[in-house]
């Protein structure tokens, strides 16, 4: 029998794969693509005021220990950490080449300041 490999088990073009339980939720960012709009994007565009509106409600139901409140604040959590799911790898992605870029510039600047010394 031959051993499996990283490709055999994973498709990396698609990002699917056994670790993978989002499947349709692309985990691997370049900081171009990550730059720009995708389904991810959209994804937390609609969630994300639905998280705040359910938060809202739910804290002012809970605090008035109404049942409900606590429902919807749990909803309003769960959607939050999907939300997290869905777009924090592109934001690492898009923060690692800012740091690059940033550290870049600040060499940059600094052997500057030390011509005009």
């Amino acid at each position: 029998m031959r051993k499996l490999k990283e490709e055999d088990c994973c498709d990396q073009t698609t990002n699917k794969g056994k670790g993978n339980k989002m499947g349709w939720i692309k985990k691997k960012w370049t900081a171009q693509e990550a730059d720009k709009w995708t389904k991810e994007d959209y994804l937390t565009f609609i969630i994300s005021p639905l998280v705040y509106f359910l938060l809202a409600i739910g804290v002012a139901l809970s605090l008035l220990l109404l049942w409900y409140g606590w429902i919807i604040l749990g909803a309003s959590l769960v959607l939050l950490v999907i939300m997290v799911k869905i777009i924090d790898p592109k934001l690492k992605a898009i923060s690692e080449d800012y740091e690059i870029k940033q550290k870049k510039y600040l060499e940059d600047l600094e052997k500057i300041a030390r011509w005009e010394e």
